[in-house]
């Protein structure tokens, strides 16, 4: 029927083709720009991009998409959830939060896997694979056609390896953190994941707890999902990406469990829509003076000693940041940065007692003068806009004596919660220590013979089983090669346990030195990242014999073995005679991952990461 009595629209004569297109995607006179959004970017190599671009229609409408959904800007959502990982336990209800941001605020949430990485199911250790893992989220981000991503992680190495991933990438991202774990309850006593894990053990180790009591113990220490409850690694690179400005002022401490997470990951679905239409990417938003906060906000939370070897390879991924901010720089904001936040394992308390207090918006009002407030955030302002923008009411702290996080007044430790040391001969190459954690401060200026361990298996079968080991409460414990090459991954084993008979007589700290790493749970007069790494020719560290005498101290930055030059070189040339070249020269034949690990992987202060994955790019590019 033809109500109107309108002619009917002429039809092309057969083997003409209509002037308009049904589609402009498919219009083959209009070349696509390839540098375009959403599904035009990063079109998969077909040789015809209109092709390209149909193919790709074609399969996501196999997932029920629309044009409409399609046209809108797409935000990507690295999802790092496994049934080996209970800090991410939460991740699939976060995701459900972060997509109702996502499209209430008018764009297209995407989820897509990269691995995920647990610090106690990752073997030899997660170090190991954050490299790996950057690999993998900076090409997922850079083949698949999104305006802007949202990294969802939690656990120690992931974080890190995320950021490093995404800023080499380069497009618009935001983090989201899965937040810590609630505390759980022994015999009428808070108890959390894991510095009261390592607490108990040496309890047990020492004989003053039982089988019972450790098994019981067992059951309560992790009694949600969620990240460590303490200023471990990951609480630790959860506060210093809101001092990045890669998250939202308040968004390092919701517990996971909590609604308060889930709201906040609704409202990082929304910050991502408008990243993606400002196109603000981590290497225009991170500045020098991002990573100063940074620094600044690791002394006054008594941060783990493992982000400092995190920030180092996460600066090296910047174009024009790489190298600009030496390990000294620790030292320099330590001077002027009290340790305002009493958590454990440099205080009492837990990451709820923090949230509690006001978190990371509190910290940062009260660290306000030792700020640079004009570094960039997600938000597109400054940090000194967001923090005036943010009123804060510092809330009652009623937990203990004394308030959560403390005044300037009234520090938990003065300054320098963390120190690098740049003098003697031991660490050339510098090392770490969390001097906040100690146990015996007296230790922090210490002289005393060296027990030397050649590696974790030395250690284990020696350290209790060897009744002739000389030893006692004055021995500088040394652990040689767990560092990034002579054990790949640089393990978490800095933390040498107390001989089992000084336990058992009350011994409950000693300095302890190596080229591996420690948990940032852990506490102790523990000295970790000595470089080079005794698997190098050049370490002296390799060279360290039993009754050598170390000398440490904290304040004067100096660490040193009391051997003269002359006896070092002779020393390292008999090395050389008995091992060769030893596991520096062998790997150069390893297979797989481990062989690129091993070949590729740089020293500590200047990150652990890959050489050809920095910013400067491999050796002679």
């Amino acid at each position: 029927m033809n109500p109107n009595n309108n002619p009917p629209p002429a039809e092309p004569e057969r083997g003409e083709a209509s002037t308009k297109p049904i589609n402009p995607d498919y219009d083959l006179a209009t070349p696509i720009d390839l540098n375009s959004t959403g599904l035009k970017q990063n079109l998969t190599s077909y040789g015809d991009a209109h092709f390209s671009l149909f193919m790709r229609k074609l399969f996501i409408k196999a997932l029920g998409y629309s044009e409409d959904a399609l046209s809108r800007p797409i935000i990507g959502i690295v999802n790092t959830y496994s049934a080996f990982n209970p800090c991410h336990a939460n991740i699939p209800q976060m995701m459900d939060a972060v997509k109702r941001g996502v499209q209430l605020s008018g764009g297209l949430a995407i989820d897509f896997p990269t691995i995920s990485l647990h610090e106690s199911f990752a073997s030899p250790t997660s170090m190991y694979l954050r490299n790996l893992m950057s690999m993998d989220t900076e090409e997922m981000i850079q083949a698949q056609p999104v305006d802007a991503v949202i990294l969802i992680g939690g656990c120690d190495k992931t974080t890190p390896a995320q950021l490093m991933g995404g800023i080499s990438a380069n497009k618009p991202i935001i983090h989201l953190v899965t937040g810590p774990m609630m505390p759980g309850s022994y015999q009428g006593v808070r108890i959390g994941a894991c510095t009261d894990c390592r607490n108990n053990w040496a309890k047990f180790r020492a004989g003053t707890i039982d089988i019972e009591d450790i098994a019981a113990l067992n059951e309560e220490l992790a009694p949600t999902g969620g990240t460590c409850g303490v200023m471990g690694t990951a609480s630790t690179m959860a506060c210093l990406l809101v001092a990045l400005g890669l998250m939202p002022l308040d968004s390092a401490t919701a517990p996971a469990v909590s609604s308060a997470r889930l709201r906040i990951a609704e409202r990082t679905g929304t910050h991502a829509v408008a990243l993606a239409k400002s196109q603000l990417t981590p290497q225009t938003l991170l500045t020098r003076e991002s990573f100063l906060n940074a620094i600044t906000v690791l002394q006054a939370i008594g941060g783990s000693t493992n982000a400092i070897v995190h920030l180092m390879a996460i600066i090296n991924r910047h174009p024009t940041l790489a190298g600009t901010i030496p390990l000294s720089t620790i030292n320099a904001i330590g001077a002027t940065t009290p340790l305002l936040v009493d958590l454990k394992p440099s205080g009492d308390n837990y990451m709820t007692d923090f949230h509690a207090a006001g978190g990371m918006l509190a910290l940062l009002h009260e660290l306000r003068p030792l700020l640079h407030l004009s570094a960039r955030t997600i938000t597109g302002r400054t940090l000194g806009e967001d923090l005036s923008q943010t009123a804060f009411r510092p809330l009652p702290q009623t937990t203990n004596v004394n308030p959560i996080i403390r005044p300037f007044t009234s520090p938990l430790y003065p300054n320098s919660s963390l120190v690098v040391f740049t003098h003697g001969n031991l660490a050339p190459g510098g090392a770490v220590i969390k001097a906040s954690a100690s146990k015996s401060r007296h230790l922090l200026q210490h002289r005393g013979p060296a027990v030397v361990f050649s590696s974790p298996a030395d250690m284990a079968l020696r350290l209790d089983g060897d009744p002739s080991l000389r030893i006692d409460a004055n021995s500088v414990l040394i652990l040689q090669h767990i560092g990034p090459v002579g054990n790949p991954g640089m393990p978490e084993a800095g933390l040498i346990p107390i001989p089992r008979r000084l336990a058992a007589e009350g011994v409950v700290d000693m300095l302890r030195i190596s080229d591996g790493r420690m948990s940032g749970t852990a506490g102790g007069t523990i000295v970790l990242h000595v470089s080079p790494e005794a698997a190098d020719p050049e370490s002296v560290l390799g060279i360290v014999r039993d009754g050598d005498v170390v000398v440490c101290d904290v304040k004067a930055g100096v660490l040193a073995v009391e051997v003269g030059e002359e006896e070092i070189k002779r020393r390292k040339g008999e090395r050389r005679r008995r091992e060769g070249g030893g596991v520096w020269e062998a790997r150069r034949g390893v297979r797989g991952y481990r062989g690129l690990y091993m070949r590729e992987v740089n020293q500590a202060e200047e990150g652990a990461d890959f050489g050809f994955l920095t910013a400067a790019g491999p050796a002679g590019g």
